[in-house]
């Protein structure tokens, strides 16, 4: 007999067993919005989670009480989390995330004592790169989803990652950190470098930096290298515990696209590079959509009743015309989710959400978009 087809996910499952949801997509789909709606349906299921923001809008950021550069998570307001349907045990907390503060946590987790982690977190030069050197920011997206998760104060985290098509670069970027500080340029840096020949050149690098910059600079430099080639060295233990950890089953990455072309293109790269990764892709969320508008009443002639007047007639015929044009519409993006359900794969699904112009950035919408999701 053939083997039995593995069961497709239903998101509302996802919400209720998963530890970590990962959401991608292109800017301007609703990612952000989407990752919230997740969590409030989570939240309201009983569960302790937390939402992992980027940079919400305005009036989203209110609506979670989220605000820039918060060193700890933000609990959603009582009266929220009530208008919300969200009582104990279910909790929802939201986090923008910033890179910087969680550079910072590391250092003072990683270095030996507390006047090291001063040390190195004065150092001006670490204050410059800590939020420019390529891959710093993935990592510290990584290992903060890594380490809430493991502090068991989550049921869930949902991840709302970068609007780009680099986003799954965290997975990725610290072994691009690791090159950086195993190389022999860097190396050339170190006073401790081994051999007669290494350390004279480290001499002469330290001297030239010396000349051009002052010999103030060319020593935080040098200890700046220095003190972060051993940090990477023990983060580049940890990186394959949480590269496993994202890879497993209790992590689900969802990509969220709308019916443009260019984000139908930009999802189809991401479920590419998923499976490249070996990453758990458990679907697509076909957002800003009319799929949904086909199961609404359509108007005909009996609402203007047994007489209705010329005036009223023409009004009818106009609505009748805009509605048939909505249909049009809900069929062509209806034919949309079924090639994402078929793209998807086995053990993967695809859904879709209702188009909002106004947005879903206060309580009511977002609580709407959750039932959605919670009954997918």
């Amino acid at each position: 007999m053939p083997a039995p087809m593995p069961a497709v996910p239903r998101v509302s499952e996802i919400l209720r067993t998963h530890q970590v949801i990962v959401c991608c997509g292109a800017g301007g789909v609703g990612k952000t919005t989407t990752a919230a709606a997740l969590s409030l349906a989570a939240a309201r299921a009983g569960r302790r989670v937390l939402v992992l923001t980027i940079d919400p809008s305005k009036r989203l950021a209110e609506t979670l009480g989220v605000e820039r550069n918060p060193p700890d998570p933000v609990a959603l307001p009582v009266d929220r989390a009530r208008t919300a349907g969200i009582v104990a045990p279910g909790s929802l907390d939201a986090w923008m995330l910033d890179h910087k503060l969680v550079a910072d946590s590391s250092v003072r987790r990683l270095t030996k004592s507390p006047e090291e982690a001063e040390k190195v977190l004065d150092n001006r030069i670490y204050k410059q790169v800590s939020t420019m050197v390529a891959g710093m920011h993935e990592y510290t997206a990584m290992e903060a989803l890594y380490r809430l998760v493991n502090e068991g104060r989550y049921d869930l985290v949902v991840l709302d990652t970068p609007p780009s098509r680099h986003a799954l670069d965290f997975l990725e970027a610290p072994k691009r950190l690791s090159r950086l500080v195993d190389s022999k340029a860097i190396a050339a840096f170190l006073p401790s470098s081994d051999g007669f020949v290494a350390r004279a050149a480290s001499k002469v690098i330290h001297k030239v930096l010396s000349a051009v910059f002052g010999e103030e600079f060319a020593t935080e430099f040098t200890a700046f290298l220095s003190t972060f080639s051993a940090l990477f060295q023990v983060l580049n233990v940890e990186v394959n515990t949480m590269r496993d950890f994202l890879s497993g089953p209790n992590v689900a990455f969802l990509l969220v696209t709308s019916p443009a072309p260019t984000t139908l293109t930009e999802a189809h790269y991401f479920q590419d590079k998923a499976r490249e990764l070996s990453l758990p892709f458990r679907g697509f969320v076909l957002n800003r959509s009319r799929a949904l508008n086909g199961r609404k009443a359509m108007p005909d002639s009996s609402l203007g009743g047994p007489s209705p007047s010329p005036a009223l007639q023409r009004a009818i015929s106009k609505l009748q015309a805009a509605a048939a044009i909505e249909l049009e519409l809900a069929g062509r993006d209806l034919a949309l989710l079924k090639d994402l359900e078929v793209r998807a794969g086995e053990g993967a699904t695809a859904i879709a959400l209702p188009d909002l112009p106004a947005g879903a950035d206060d309580m009511a919408t977002l609580v709407a978009v959750a039932d959605v999701l919670d009954a997918s």
